[in-house]
């Protein structure tokens, strides 16, 4: 796998992986303006972490 090299398609490449929401509960990602869950229907989510642990 290489790595992207051209600036602006890394961006919108991290944008797409790095901007979701995640489901507390099942754990699937949403979109990040998502107000419930799209598999279980909670309304309890999270921003998706954008840091190494």
């Amino acid at each position: 796998m290489m790595p992207v090299a051209d600036i602006e398609k890394r961006r919108l490449a991290q944008h797409y992986l790095l901007y979701k929401s995640i489901c507390r509960n099942c754990g699937a990602t949403n979109p990040l303006k998502a107000k419930k869950c799209r598999k279980c229907k909670t309304k309890d989510l999270r921003p998706k972490r954008r840091t190494k642990k």
